[in-house]
Order: structure tokens, then sequence, then C-alpha cells
């Protein structure tokens, strides 16, 4: 196509008639203008309703949508079946201003409205090559020249301008794919992931229900973590408050009973450990330690089938080796005990304290924490529990977050997919491990081991991930909050979230509102609109409107980095996920074929 800039005589349709500070009206001078036609080999409408158009102004040009068009008054009364094709009528239409461009240097950018057209000034219809260049320059700095790039669709109203935006400006604030079953979510989040991997940016995947089982396929992809298959979330990773959330102590008494028992137990680890600390008895099941403390006293330490134990023992001996050891035992990172003495060692802790020592059975502790012992003896017991955390040793499965060390420092490899299609949502393990993981991206982020090479997280179902809480016996509840810390803070340590949900309402409303960039499918619940509205800066009214009569593919989007809204349909990625929904099929009746037979 010839560049004649982007007032061309051959696009234009009318003049500006009416200027206010929410939208300005155009004059159509003849209907003729609206109509579609061809030009340069290009199909072109100027009448419809989400057009773009150029309006020319002094030393700044101006980028507008079309939002409305009606008649006059007196033309609406003519108008019949034979006068709409014979006369000319005279339009006018609302305009709603999206940018500002710099005619001396179109790629100029005003985000802000400093100035609107003047009464008279000129519209014309926007070339596609016109705007697809402001959308490669979204969200990029003036001194980065070539940046990665993604090939998202097509604008919907002409099908031909292609929407080709910097992967900065779609995950450099973070990013949100939302809209209801059927609206092509997973479709985007598909393409997303083909483009940033395409680009070898490192990308991890939380795959809910396996549908993005054909991504393995990729050259760069790596070999998928399928929870309880072939992976596990070893236990000694989880923190202590994953610990906590994981066993839901009452606040009262189980949970200092509890972490006692866990710096025993981190004790009794180290002990076995340290090759100084030699036994002076060995029984069956049974060792006791000597250790010096100050002066030239000396005091035994029991170690009974791997718990300390404390009943009618002294407490000095424990005390040196707690300050010995503090900075294992004080780790709240990681859980490096052997968790199935947990439930033996919290009895041992339930004795009374006498000063420098330890008295006999306290039964009002131990009362109080037989059911937090039962619940952890069911827990670590559970063949689900133990394939997700690897309670008991489990042949032929990797342990997941080595499996994400190496896949971080792994260069030839861009995606690493954990399948969570095999974990059960009995006893909310599926939120616990979504946490445990995020939990453990986000220590890593805040060590800056992303900083050089940003890594993007993947969430697809994000509503059973975030926002929940975890509730003990007397209902005070815990929040799993790992994602809602990395959309706060992880973005300057260079691990981005993209969240994809067809329930944005049961998002965080502080999760949502750190979300720079959105992608929105068809919603239609009212409360899943307020809450996009709400949390999208850029997001208008008029764009929104559109959100319930979107087509399969067809998506708003907006953000802070981009100036205006932009409608387009969201191109098929290379390899689809498998999210079709199952077809009824008509069954014959066996009965009926059998007597046909006959």
């Amino acid at each position: 196509m010839k560049n004649n800039g982007p007032f061309s005589p051959d696009y234009f349709l009318g003049y500006i008639n009416q200027v206010t500070p929410y939208f300005i009206k155009v004059h159509f001078p003849s209907s003729t203008l609206m109509k579609t036609y061809f030009h340069e080999g290009i199909e072109l409408s100027g009448g419809t309703i989400g057009n773009y158009v150029v309006i020319e102004g002094h030393s700044f040009g101006f980028l507008g949508k079309i939002i409305d068009i009606e008649l006059p008054e007196k033309e609406r009364m003519e108008l019949n079946e034979s006068s709409f094709n014979t006369n000319d009528f005279h339009p006018t239409g609302r305009i709603e201003i999206l940018l500002a461009f710099d005619l001396f240097n179109p790629e100029k950018v005003n985000k802000g409205l400093n100035k609107l057209p003047n009464i008279g000034s000129k519209v014309y219809i926007c070339r596609p090559d016109f705007i697809s260049k402001y959308f490669k320059r979204f969200g990029v700095k003036t001194e980065q020249k070539e940046p990665p790039l993604i090939d998202l669709g097509k604008l919907t109203y002409d099908n031909i301008t292609p929407v080709t935006v910097s992967q900065q400006a779609i995950f450099g604030r973070h990013c949100a794919i939302v809209g209801t079953t059927g609206g092509g979510k997973s479709f985007t989040v598909s393409k997303l992931v083909q483009e940033a991997v395409q680009n070898k940016s490192k990308v991890i995947l939380i795959d809910s229900t396996g549908e993005y089982k054909g991504l393995d396929t990729l050259e760069s992809a790596s070999e998928v973590l399928d929870i309880t298959v072939n992976s596990h979330f070893g236990y000694s990773r989880l923190t202590i408050e994953d610990l906590f959330v994981l066993f839901r102590p009452s606040g009262q008494v189980q949970q200092p009973i509890l972490l006692e028992a866990i710096k025993s137990l981190k004790i009794a680890s180290c002990l076995g450990k340290d090759e100084e600390q030699k036994f002076i008895k060995d029984e069956v099941g049974k060792k006791t330690y000597q250790i010096a403390l100050k002066g030239e006293n000396k005091a035994n330490v029991v170690i009974s089938n791997g718990t300390y134990l404390k009943e009618n023992q002294k407490n000095i001996p424990y005390k040196t080796l707690y300050r010995k050891y503090v900075k294992e035992i004080e780790n709240n990172n990681t859980s490096n005990f052997d968790i199935s003495k947990l439930p033996v060692q919290i009895m041992n802790e339930c004795v009374y304290d006498n000063g420098e020592s330890w008295g006999s059975r306290d039964q009002r502790n131990f009362g109080n924490c037989t059911s937090l012992i039962m619940r952890i003896s069911n827990l670590i017991n559970d063949e689900n529990f133990q394939s997700i955390f690897g309670f008991r040793e489990i042949e032929k499965s990797q342990e997941l977050t080595e499996s994400i060390d190496n896949f971080i420092s792994d260069n030839d490899r861009s995606l690493l997919r954990i399948s969570f299609e095999n974990v059960p949502f009995d006893f909310q393990g599926r939120e616990i491990l979504a946490n445990a993981i995020g939990k453990y991206l986000l220590h890593k982020s805040r060590k800056g081991e992303f900083k050089t090479s940003p890594h993007i997280l993947f969430i697809d179902e994000a509503h059973q991930y975030l926002n929940k809480k975890v509730k003990d016996e007397y209902f005070e509840s815990t929040k799993l909050d790992s994602f809602d810390l990395i959309a706060k803070e992880a973005r300057k340590y260079g691990l981005f979230l993209c969240l994809a949900t067809q329930m944005p309402r049961d998002i965080p409303v502080g999760t949502l509102s750190q979300i720079g960039t959105f992608i929105v499918h068809r919603l239609i619940n009212p409360y899943d609109k307020e809450s996009i509205e709400n949390a999208c800066s850029s997001a208008n009214k008029n764009a929104l409107s559109f959100l319930p009569i979107l087509g399969e593919g067809e998506a708003v989007m907006m953000g802070v980095d981009f100036p205006m809204p932009v409608m387009l349909k969201v191109n098929l990625p290379k390899v689809k996920p498998d999210s079709g929904t199952p077809q009824f099929q008509y069954q014959e009746d066996k009965k009926e074929k059998e007597f046909e037979k006959v």
C-alpha cells in the first residue's frame, strides 16, 4: 500500500461538528462515504460501529473509534426501503478519542489527552498499516529498538489489521486472561505460551486439568512434571507456615506445641548427622548422647526412634544443642526432619516444665493435642498426600523443586508444564500444593534468580487457587496468599504472573489491582464485568459493553501499557488445547436393534 500519511482524501469520512470532554460528534456529508468499498486491494468500511478513525489537527492527530451512528430526526421520518437505496442521507456519529499522536513523529503517542480536535476537523478511515504499527510500540521504551513481539491476532472489525504486541506490554505488569466457558480463553493461553516460548522466554505453566498436554511436543519443552505420577513436592521443601496450613493446628495450644515438636525433631536430625557427637549408649531404637555443657559439666540426651525424649529429662542440654544448631533449626523455609516421627514427638512435648528440667506427662496438653496428632497421622499415611508431598519414599518420582531448579538453569529449555490433572480435590490438597509452589518461586525471585532471565508463571483455572483459606478445628482461617504476594512484589524481581480464569470475581481485589494487562473474552455475569471494570484503569464502559456479545476467540485487550482498548480475534495456536466440550451422541436401543435383525 502506498503510504500517503494517515490523512488521505481516499479515506475521507466527514467533519467534526461537536466536541465534548467525553466524546466528539462527526457529520457525514454523504451516506455514500460510509459504504464498504475496495481501495488498493483492501476492503474498507467507514460506517461501522467499532471502526477506527483518524482526525486531523494542527500539530496533533487523533485516533478514535466510532461508538454509535444515527440519522437526523428529519431524515429518519423520510426513511423507507426505496429512499434508502436512492436518496442520499447525512448521518452523524459519536467518536471516542483513544490517543493523540505527533503529526511530525506519528510513532510518538501521548497517553493523556491534553488537546482535543477543533470544530470542522476532518475525519478519515484509519488505514490498517497505520494502526498496526502502534500496537508494536505499546509498552516499549524508546531506546528499545527490537523488542520480542507476540503475533496475537487481528482486529475484529476488518480481519485484516494484525495485532502484534510487544511481549513486555502483555506480561511486564502481570496479565489476566478471563472469559466464560467457550469464549476461547484456553486457546489464548496456548497461543501466548507458544509465542513466549518461540521468543526463547522461560515459561512455567500450572496445568489444572491436563488440557495443555500437546505443548509437551514443543522442541524446547522440558519433561512434564505430573504430580502424583512422576513427581512430588518433597515435604522437606515446605516452609513451617506450609506445615501449619497442612496440619491446621489451633492457635491456643496446638500451634506452640507443634512448633516445639518441629524444633526438637530438627535437633534430633542434626544430632544424628553431627560426626563430633558420638552416642555413649546404643540400645534397640534408643541412642543416648553425652552433651558437653559449660565448664566440665556434661548431660545426657536420649533419642528414641528418631524422637527427642523430654519426660523427666534435663532441658539444659536441649538449650545447648539449640544454640549449636540454631541456624538450621530457625530456617523456616525448609522442613529437614523426619515427618513420620512428628505425632510421637508431639506426645513427647506434652510434659510439665519445671524450670531446669521437664517433668511427667501433662495430660491436659496431651488431651488438647489428640486431634492434632490424629490429623497428622492420617495425613502422612494418606496415599494421596504421600504421592503429593513424598511423606514416604516414592520410586521413580522426581522432586518437584529440584526439577524446577534444573529448568531455571537450563538455557535450552523454555517451557515447564506442571500437571495437576491427577491431584485429588480432597482436603484442599490442590490449593496447598499450588500455594507451596508459588511460595517457592517467590522465594527464588526475592533472591534475584530471575532478574537476568525473567520467567512467566501461567496459572490455569486460577480461581481454584487464589482467594483461598484453610480453617482449623476452631474455624480460625489461614490465607493461602503466595500468588497474591507474587502479584504485589515479584514484578521487579523478574517473575511475571499470567492468570487464566472464568470467574474473575473470585480473584482477590488486591491481586486484580496489580494486573497490568487484561485479555477479556466474553463475559456475561455482571459481577465478573464489575470486577474487571474496577481493576482496569484504562478500561471504559464503551469497551466493556461489547463483552456479552463477543464471539468465540474474540477479546478486548486493555491495560496500563495500552493507550486504548483493542478488540481483536485471537489467532488459533499451532498446538490446540484439549478443551472441547464433550458432545451428546444418539445411542441406539440395543433391544430394538436386535429385534430388527430378527
